[in-house]
């Protein structure tokens, strides 16, 4: 029998969770894109970059750049439309049909304060999630014997949570172009994944049999730590081009686990779900992982790239190796993912033109999913745009907004026992919007106190 992702037919939802895919049944869940709306509408691009009016929390050097008597606050958050859907293949291998949901989801993504400690050394904290799980999906037992002797048996998952970053970071510029910071990572959450067994069409005698219902609550609750370094190549009074690097110290998160199966006692016989030993073998664990980026930056233009490796697949081993209930080997493999990013702002100091104030940014990444699926990897594929909107002529805060377009597929349909399986094909859009307020002695004062009215 062949476990094939099937979601669950769905008119149009919305929830808070930030992740509605089957995908997010194995590990951690889905991972979402780290970084301001300005960052990720530029694909993502920050290791390099060096920010006045924002935050930079993809690289703790970054943090060294807030000025002295100033004080930066991020808020952001992101509204998504998913679209899945899944192929259906009959015995001989032609596809039959499709099967499609749709899901939306209202969340908040980042939020985040800098401030200055002495000279060239600041500190900036952030929370924002690292990964959700959201998802519901089913298959039906395809053993003839318990048809004939049972009747139709469904086996049922569902899971939502996610896990959530506290992020500390300190950096510090000992020589002008030059700077190192540390962070601290706390992660926290919680993640409730449900299995159940249902017996529908029963044959032998209604009220025989009854379903089984599993749960698995997993509770994070742990610390990681990086560091990072950002050196200007070239830095003068029009322009910054700047390398960053940062490392990761990845390992496993041991969260607390809480388990029990219950069913309904007014049925005198239980189906047992036969993948209890695949449940107690699901791994939490973040990567050990580099990056490296270049960001160039002059009064009108600004662009980046940035590569990040994460070693996802250095402990080699599968989520699920069982085939009472999926021939389908899930698996961590290692990631590459490259970024890209590009930004005008046709004159930041334009008091008659507001739009040549205005920010205009466009973006892309492109890699791979943390998981395998029966061997085969997922493509990931993203392209962003934004605007961002200054609030005074001479100050640095400002109103941002972004659109992400992304699709994560596997460029390979698997075989299994002689039968093709349908991997889902996610399609999602994201609208993004973020506030950055600003407040120096040079700059604005939104956080300052006046002495007369």
């Amino acid at each position: 029998m062949v476990f094939a992702l099937l979601p669950f037919a769905a008119s149009a939802q919305t929830s808070s969770i930030n992740a509605y895919s089957p995908y997010s049944m194995y590990g951690p869940g889905e991972l979402l894109t780290p970084g301001n709306v300005v960052m990720r509408s530029m694909g993502g691009v920050g290791i390099a970059a060096r920010y006045v009016g924002h935050i930079n929390t993809l690289n703790p050097a970054a943090a060294s750049v807030i000025p002295q008597k100033s004080f930066l606050f991020e808020f952001d958050f992101d509204g998504t439309h998913f679209r899945n859907n899944q192929p259906k293949y009959d015995a001989a291998g032609e596809m039959i049909k499709r099967t499609k949901t749709v899901y939306n989801t209202i969340n908040f993504h980042n939020l985040a304060v800098s401030f200055p400690l002495a000279k060239s050394l600041g500190a900036t904290l952030s929370v924002s999630p690292y990964s959700s799980v959201g998802y519901k999906v089913s298959t039906m037992d395809e053993q003839q014997d318990n048809w004939a002797d049972i009747g139709r048996i469904v086996y049922g998952h569902s899971g939502d949570g996610d896990i959530s970053e506290v992020k500390l970071s300190v950096g510090w510029a000992p020589w002008r172009n030059f700077s190192i910071g540390v962070a601290a990572k706390y992660y926290w959450g919680y993640i409730e994944r449900n299995y159940r067994t249902d017996v529908a069409n029963v044959i032998t005698g209604e009220g025989t049999y009854s379903s089984t219902v599993g749960v698995d609550k997993y509770i994070v609750s742990n610390f990681k730590f990086q560091v990072g370094l950002q050196w200007n190549i070239i830095y003068d009074d029009v322009r910054i081009f700047t390398l960053g690097a940062t490392y990761d110290l990845g390992g496993y998160l041991n969260p607390k686990k809480q388990s029990y199966v219950y069913t309904d006692n007014t049925f005198n016989t239980v189906y047992p779900f036969p993948v209890r030993d695949r449940i107690e073998r699901v791994e939490l664990k973040v990567p050990h992982q580099v990056g490296a980026g270049l960001y160039y930056r002059d009064r009108i233009v600004s662009w980046g790239i940035d590569y990040n490796f994460a070693a996802w697949g250095a402990s080699n081993r599968s989520f699920t190796e069982d085939t009472a209930m999926t021939d389908v080997v899930v698996a961590y493999t290692n990631t590459h993912n490259i970024r890209a990013g590009f930004e005008i702002t046709p004159r930041r100091t334009d008091v008659r033109n507001y739009f040549n104030r205005i920010s205009y940014r466009v973006g892309a990444t492109v890699g791979n999913y943390y998981q395998t699926f029966a061997g085969e990897r997922l493509n990931k594929l993203a392209v962003t745009a934004g605007l961002g909107f200054p609030v005074k002529v001479w100050g640095a805060s400002s109103i941002n907004v972004g659109f992400e377009y992304g699709r994560m597929s596997s460029p390979a349909t698997p075989t299994i026992a002689g039968a093709k399986v349908g991997l889902v094909t996610q399609n999602y859009y994201k609208i993004s919007v973020g506030f950055s307020l600003f407040s120096a002695d040079t700059s604005d004062y939104w956080f300052v106190r006046q002495k007369y009215d």
